[in-house]
């Protein structure tokens, strides 16, 4: 009775996730957009066939999957994942993250440090990975939608490797609707013009995509493409 309670309020919880959030693929083959870096013979997916990961840089627009990539490579290697975002985090917590690092490392265990908006990280804070990158105390994957040319020092950039991550196309944007539809059990109530407006306001964008198809599926009428305009303003000044 107990196993059946827990399962109940798993699946409550579960229920409760945003649709992106349910929807965020676990394994590589089903990452969407993203075949010149993962597909057979693609950079990322040799570092996996071989064994080991190296220190990179993802970058790439909002919504194309550079944290969910990340998640899914942790997966695949015995390296601890931590994750930090760069707008919440500062030195102390890099210097807390690191030091767990080193601690795992004298066991046997490395570490993958997965650090979101980068970019945002300063030149002395940008500077504090240097050292961890470069003895293997941390595999570090940093995401950013800004080119790291510009963004991130020279030093850290020699240390790692660039991989350019693409917006999602129509076929893209397709699946992932397809995948909204299948988990729903039901289609999305638009008409041929609406369902190619929305993924054209989803400009490349899986996350925003799914977002509107769970506020779109939520519809007890079918949407045209006015209708859609009119559910999106709705959105917009929930989320301002």
């Amino acid at each position: 009775m107990a196993d059946l309670f827990a399962q109940q309020q798993e699946d409550k919880a579960d229920a409760a996730r945003p649709l992106p959030d349910r929807l965020r693929p676990r394994r590589l083959e089903e990452l969407v957009g993203q075949d010149h870096l993962v597909g057979p013979g693609a950079p990322i997916r040799r570092m996996i066939d071989g064994g080991r990961l190296a220190s990179m840089v993802l970058w790439g627009p909002p919504g194309c999957g550079k944290t969910t990539l990340a998640r899914i490579l942790s997966t695949h290697s015995a390296l601890h994942f931590e994750q930090l975002s760069a707008i919440f985090s500062g030195v102390q917590d890099l210097r807390k993250v690191f030091e767990g690092a080193r601690i795992r490392q004298a066991n046997g265990q490395g570490t993958l440090l997965f650090v979101d908006e980068i970019h945002r990280f300063n030149k002395s804070q940008q500077d504090a990975f240097l050292p961890v990158v470069e003895d293997g105390t941390v595999v570090l994957i940093g995401a950013t939608t800004e080119n790291p040319s510009f963004e991130l020092n020279a030093a850290l950039l020699s240390r790692t490797q660039v991989f350019v991550l693409k917006r999602l196309d129509d076929s893209g944007l397709e699946t992932l609707l397809g995948r909204a539809e299948s988990d729903a059990g039901r289609p999305l109530p638009l008409d041929a013009d609406a369902r190619l407006m929305l993924k054209a306001m989803a400009d490349g964008d899986g996350r925003y995509v799914l977002a509107m198809a769970e506020q779109i599926l939520a519809q007890r009428e079918s949407l045209d493409s006015e209708a859609l305009l009119q559910l999106v303003q709705r959105r917009a000044p929930l989320y301002d």
